[in-house]
């Protein structure tokens, strides 16, 4: 039997532990924080007990620092911002989502629009001054939808991109 074994993480070999028989990290600390951290996730998913555990641990440390996370706000405005940033890119996505006719336009007015032909091509044209054309005005989305549109789920047709 080979002694080496390569490290899942770091993709190289290493010489187990005389002491640890079955080891099948090395001893990096960086590759221990891993193989903690992937056995405390799977220890969460697999234990109900031990996930009580972690959450009343996590409520209790909460409830003691209850102000940390305003302090980091104030002391991190950088990411206070990019934090700002992703919550508005959330709230106008759910807000799209939430929608069920993308296509309600009960607010646009009638509009005379002219269109002026320009170019090598509007020499040939016998009157120049003159064109039909469709002008759709879009609204940014509402910030509360109507209850009326609340009726039914969005359907997958329903949905615009952000």
């Amino acid at each position: 039997m080979n002694p080496n074994r390569r490290c899942p993480y770091r993709q190289q070999a290493f010489q187990p532990s005389p002491y640890r028989l079955h080891q099948g990290v090395c001893s990096q600390a960086e590759c221990q924080r891993h193989r903690r951290a992937e056995y405390h996730r799977q220890k969460i998913r697999t234990d109900p007990l031990y996930a009580q555990v972690v959450r009343d641990s996590r409520r209790q440390w909460q409830a003691e620092h209850a102000d940390y996370q305003k302090a980091y706000w104030q002391t991190h405005p950088e990411a206070a911002e990019q934090n700002r940033t992703r919550q508005r890119q959330r709230d106008r996505q759910r807000r799209v989502t939430n929608l069920v006719k993308n296509n309600l336009a009960l607010d646009l007015k009638r509009s005379a629009a002219e269109v002026w032909l320009v170019g090598s091509e509007a020499a040939s044209l016998v009157k120049n001054n003159v064109a039909f054309s469709e002008v759709l005005v879009f609204q940014r989305v509402a910030s509360s939808v109507p209850e009326s549109c609340k009726e039914q789920p969005p359907g997958p047709g329903d949905v615009l991109p952000v």
